[in-house]
């Protein structure tokens, strides 16, 4: 049995917090860079470039590439021969959160119920899914996700006999209805399967795969590609304004579902496609 202290995910967590936000992905940065390269807009090719320019800046300057420092979602992976000693993991991991926006002077963003709309302080609660996995390790996968992004998602259960080609079509669809206001060039994440919760749960985790990372499943990374080169003939281009790069990706998670279902989930995350993983 390993056990990992209490403050020691706290601390990991402030840092993946401020890490987040402060550092592009190399992954994410390097489609900016392809796409800037393979754009036919001029403005597109503004943009792709005020994007590199100000991801340098934030690396640079310690500061949040964009003011809206995201919710704060982890997916945890907890070996089933770990123990947590000092406390319990998600209070380990808000506290983290916590003391990692505060630090870090990052925005909070979330309120206590939508509601009364009052604003938590400190960005917490933080959304946590774990998964319970054979061995003693604690993977903690992290993102901060966008408000703008998120509220342009959907998830519909179509009927079995929509088929493939209603899926893409109610696929390309939300993306046509987000437009601009999602801050493309966007990662889109997708879910096909399971039920209503768990298809949702499947869109949100095919964003933490790299940019450029394929599902294992062949025909499902043909259809990942498919769909990109659908959504990038859109014409919606970086941040709205045309262009051929509407999306730098497209991630499709596919499970076992009910014959009577066809549940498809549509998660975008803007052009700050901000994710962290650390080991402990």
């Amino acid at each position: 049995m390993k056990e990992i202290h209490y403050q020691a995910i706290v601390e990991e967590v402030s840092e993946m917090c401020k890490r987040a936000n402060y550092d592009l992905g190399d992954d994410v940065y390097t489609a900016f860079k392809k796409a800037l390269s393979a754009e036919k807009s001029e403005t597109g090719k503004e943009v792709l470039t005020q994007l590199i320019d100000n991801a340098d800046i934030a690396k640079a300057e310690r500061v949040p590439m964009c003011q809206d420092t995201g919710t704060a979602v982890f997916i945890v992976e907890l070996g089933q021969d770990c123990h947590i000693k000092g406390g319990s993991l998600i209070d380990a991991i808000n506290e983290g959160v916590s003391k990692g926006y505060g630090e870090g002077y990052l925005r909070g963003s979330m309120i206590y119920n939508p509601l009364n709309r009052k604003n938590t302080g400190n960005n917490t609660p933080a959304i946590v899914h774990i998964e319970l996995v054979e061995g003693s390790e604690l993977t903690l996968h992290m993102t901060a996700k966008g408000g703008g992004a998120e509220n342009m998602s959907a998830m519909k259960m179509l009927k079995p006999s929509d088929g493939m080609e209603g899926v893409k079509d109610y696929i390309l669809s939300i993306v046509k209805v987000a437009g601009p206001n999602a801050c493309p060039p966007l990662v889109v994440g997708i879910g096909i399967g399971g039920n209503f919760e768990r298809c949702t749960y499947l869109a949100k985790k095919s964003l933490f795969r790299s940019v450029g990372e394929r599902n294992e499943d062949p025909a499902v990374a043909e259809l990942e590609e498919e769909l990109l080169n659908e959504i990038n003939r859109l014409g919606i281009g970086p941040q709205g304004m045309g262009g051929s790069t509407t999306a730098l990706d497209v991630k499709v998670e596919v499970e076992s579902c009910h014959i009577a279902a066809l549940p498809v989930a549509v998660n975008l995350n803007c052009h700050a496609s901000r994710h962290q993983t650390t080991t402990l």
